[in-house]
Parts: structure tokens; C-alpha cells; sequence
């Protein structure tokens, strides 16, 4: 093994910027070849972000591959509040808050039977931001979840069938929530509050994959549910001047997950995909946080508790790759993902209705090197929910709502 390379795929792996913000909560855009083809992607030959969408497929990978990807999310949208009579009370829109996500990922063959990779990436991510004078401020203004995963991973090939993978996960997440504190009573905003906290947890993965024959194969992926304990500081500005501040404490499930994929070649150039993909999104049951020694005793709530009793859902996406000679490759994809959030657990963190995600994308590969360049367009559709007992608004429909993709991935083989 060149020990300089694994050095430096492995410090490209797990130092690489992992920022990430997106309309949604869950991330697929993993590379520019992923975002072309809708997310489904699980069966690339000589691809290393397979560690991130089918960790059994770095069987595929021949020696020892490096790659990097940039993923350009920005998000537009608009909504409509109305008072407990149904009569609009204000409308507005989000303020645009492009985000990235960072891919990178090393794969190394280390003989016929064996392959180790590594990757960095982020699974779950969002951030969301609206006027801080408008009513919707009362129920949140800033939104960022930051996040990224590392999955260290062992493939082996069993013979020409079959291949199958595990997988460790170290997922972390940066929290950061800000909202107006409304007064029902009163009728007004009695100051901003900020939470703002980071933490660290494991999970694990596994995948398999069969090929029938030459031109049929198909996978299964699993990733375990991850629980964060979330240690965070809490700030309130009261309108009358001055601070408050408290620690809080939170619990935040992230859902387990199966992908079940197809491919099938229809020859050497033509290849078709098909992925669906199963979120356990009922984990998402609420955002309580717990306040304690606050700097003003007795001021502040020992509990915020906000209910979501989200829903599992389903993700389908369908691509298709065609190679037009040895160096030059096109790619299309198409993705519906199921709207998973209730009337009762919605939320201007997360305003997000079902999606609809267009793409396409071209590829150049040489024997050392791909760059690959996609573009996409999210329909992320609309969205009613109720406004809660401190928000200044009885319901609110986001509609119009859209996210614009631009991606780009290098891979270079050594």
C-alpha cells in the first residue's frame, strides 16, 4: 500500500468542509453523477462516493480512488399566515439561504476479495431563515442544522453474485435555532431567544448486493436510527433590554433508513437505475428542550416542548447513464419524495411539503481522472400547519417553494 496516499485520502475523508443547507431535512446530493441521476445511484463501476450510496458497491472500485464533491443548494419559497377566523394576516417569503454539501470519500482495493473505504458527507442537514419582523419570526427566523457523517467501511466479494458491506457511522450535528418569544395576551414579541448547540453519536451500516447475471443486479442498504444528546446554550434578548442566558438539553433521533435499488443494463454504453428508498421518520415525534440554571431565576420555562409526530415515507428516484465513447458520459434522473410532515407537526424550520427533483448531468473520465458537472430543480410543493399557542398566526400554508442544484465532483485514481 502507498502509505502517502492512504494518508491522504484518509485526512481529505475526514478534514473536508462539511457545510450543508438545503429546503428539507434529509441530503441525497452526495456527487455531481448522484445528483444527476436523481439519487439513484447505487451501482457505479470505479465510483468512491458508493461508500456513501451503496457501501457493497466499492467492490466495484479497481485500486485506490480520491473524490471530492460540491453541491450548490438554494432554496426559494413563499407562505401565508392566517388568524383563528381564516383571514390572512400576512404573507411573505423566506430569505434566500443557499447552503453546500461536501463530499469526500476514499476507496482503496485491498486485494480480489477486500476493500476498505472511507467517507464524509452529510445525511441529514437543513437550514431555513425568514424576516425577523414578520409574524413567522415568532415561530422561527434562523434554522441550521449542520451535519456530517464519517462511515469507515469493509466490503468483501464473495464471487461473481455476491458482495456485501458494514460499516461504522460518527455522525455529528450542529444545532442552531432563533426565534421571536411572542406574548398571546399581550399581543407582541417580548424578545428573541437563541439555541445553540453541537453534538456527537454513532450508528452503523450494512449493505449486500446480487447480480443475477451481466446485465441485472440489485442491493438493499440499511443505516441505524442515530440518537443525539444535545448539550446546548440558550439566550433570550428581552425587548427591555439586557440577557438572559440557561443551559439546555435536548434528545434528537435521526431515523434509520433502507434503500432497495435495480440496475439493469441494456448494453456496455446504456445503463438504468431504480431506488427506493424507506425513512423512519416517526423518530421526528418532538423538539423538547430543557432549561436549567438560568442567569434570572424564575424568568424562564423549565420546558419547551414542540410536537411533530412526523410520519415514515417513501423516496423513489429513477436515473439513466449513457456513455457515448470511453471518455464522455450524460446522465438524467428524476426523484419523488412523499411529504412525511402533519398538519399538527409543522413548522417554519422545516416548511417543506413533497418534492419532485429534475436532473441532469455530463461526466469526463480519462484513466486517472472524472469530472463530472450536474444541475437540478426541486419542486418542493406546498405545505398547511398550525401555528402554535406562542406563535403570532392560528395556521400557515407555504406554497411556491423551489431549490435550485448545481454540482461538480472530481475523482482521481492513483
Amino acid at each position: 500500500m502507498n502509505k502517502n496516499f492512504l494518508a491522504l485520502g484518509l485526512a481529505a475523508a475526514l478534514l473536508a468542509p462539511q457545510v450543508a443547507g438545503a429546503e428539507g431535512f434529509a441530503i441525497n446530493e452526495w456527487s455531481a453523477e448522484g445528483v444527476a441521476m436523481g439519487g439513484a445511484r447505487m451501482f457505479a463501476e470505479d465510483d468512491a462516493a458508493n461508500v456513501a450510496y451503496n457501501p457493497a458497491s466499492i467492490t466495484k472500485v479497481k485500486g485506490e480512488v480520491m473524490k471530492s464533491s460540491y453541491t450548490y443548494l438554494s432554496s426559494h419559497g413563499n407562505y401565508k399566515l392566517y388568524d383563528g377566523a381564516g383571514k390572512e394576516i400576512e404573507d411573505g417569503k423566506n430569505v434566500v439561504h443557499a447552503g453546500w454539501a461536501v463530499g469526500s470519500y476514499y476507496v482503496r482495493q485491498i486485494n480480489d476479495k477486500e476493500w476498505f473505504g472511507i467517507g464524509a458527507f452529510p445525511r441529514f442537514a437543513m437550514v431555513s431563515e425568514f424576516e425577523r419582523a414578520s409574524k413567522a419570526s415568532t415561530n422561527a427566523f434562523f434554522s441550521k442544522l449542520n451535519g456530517v457523517s464519517v462511515t469507515p467501511t469493509y466490503a468483501h466479494k464473495f464471487d461473481k453474485k455476491w458482495s456485501a458491506a458494514v460499516g461504522a457511522e460518527i455522525n455529528y450535528v450542529g444545532l442552531e435555532l432563533q426565534k421571536n418569544s411572542y406574548h398571546p395576551v399581550a399581543q407582541m414579541n417580548v424578545g428573541a431567544t437563541q439555541t445553540e448547540g453541537e453534538s456527537y453519536a454513532l450508528g452503523w451500516n450494512a449493505a449486500a448486493n446480487y447480480a443475477f447475471d451481466d446485465k441485472n443486479e440489485i442491493g438493499v442498504v440499511y443505516r441505524s436510527r442515530i440518537t443525539h444528546s444535545l448539550e446546548a446554550d440558550f439566550k433570550m434578548y428581552p425587548a427591555s433590554g439586557g440577557k438572559i442566558t440557561a443551559d439546555a438539553y435536548g434528545v434528537v433521533t435521526l431515523p434509520d433508513s433502507w434503500d432497495i435499488g435495480y440496475n439493469h443494463k441494456f448494453d456496455k454504453k446504456t445503463r438504468l437505475e431504480l431506488k427506493a428508498t424507506r425513512t423512519n421518520w416517526s423518530t421526528y415525534d418532538a423538539l423538547n428542550i430543557s432549561l436549567s440554571n438560568p442567569s434570572v431565576p424564575g424568568v424562564l420555562p423549565s420546558n419547551v416542548d414542540s410536537a411533530k409526530n412526523w410520519s415514515n415515507g417513501w423516496r423513489y428516484a429513477i436515473g439513466l447513464e449513457h456513455n457515448f465513447s470511453d471518455k464522455y458520459a450524460a446522465m438524467a434522473g428524476f426523484a419523488f419524495d412523499e411529504a412525511s410532515i402533519p398538519y399538527d407537526g409543522g413548522d417554519f424550520i422545516v416548511p417543506t411539503g413533497l418534492r419532485r427533483t429534475y436532473s441532469i448531468g455530463a461526466r469526463y473520465n480519462d484513466k486517472k481522472q472524472t469530472v463530472a458537472v450536474a444541475l437540478g430543480w426541486m419542486d418542493v410543493g406546498n405545505l398547511d400547519f398550525a401555528g402554535h399557542a406562542t406563535d403570532a398566526y392560528k395556521s400557515a400554508h407555504a406554497y411556491d417553494s423551489f431549490t435550485k442544484i448545481a454540482s461538480i465532483s472530481y475523482q482521481r485514481k492513483f
